[in-house]
């Protein structure tokens, strides 16, 4: 299983998203706040992305919040379920 990690902070409406659409298909991620957490600001910063959600499927990374291709990072991790 891919381990999904998204990168956000309050107040985004695609971060709010991004959590519902996992939520919706019983995708485990890792929430991490880059406005409350400095060690996440960093890892964000670390993959070239300035901006939120930025989203990271095993080694794959989504900056912003497109459904169809998240669908598509998470095949290999749901097909199967």
């Amino acid at each position: 299983m891919k381990h999904v990690v998204l990168y956000s902070q309050p107040g985004c409406p695609p971060c709010t998203a991004a959590k519902h659409f996992f939520k919706a298909r019983n995708v485990e991620f890792e929430y991490k706040d880059v406005q409350a957490d400095p060690v996440a600001l960093k890892e964000l910063l670390a993959l070239n992305s300035r901006s939120t959600p930025t989203i990271k499927v095993g080694e794959e990374v989504m900056i912003g919040f497109d459904p169809e291709k998240l669908e598509t990072m998470l095949a290999g991790q749901v097909s199967g379920k």
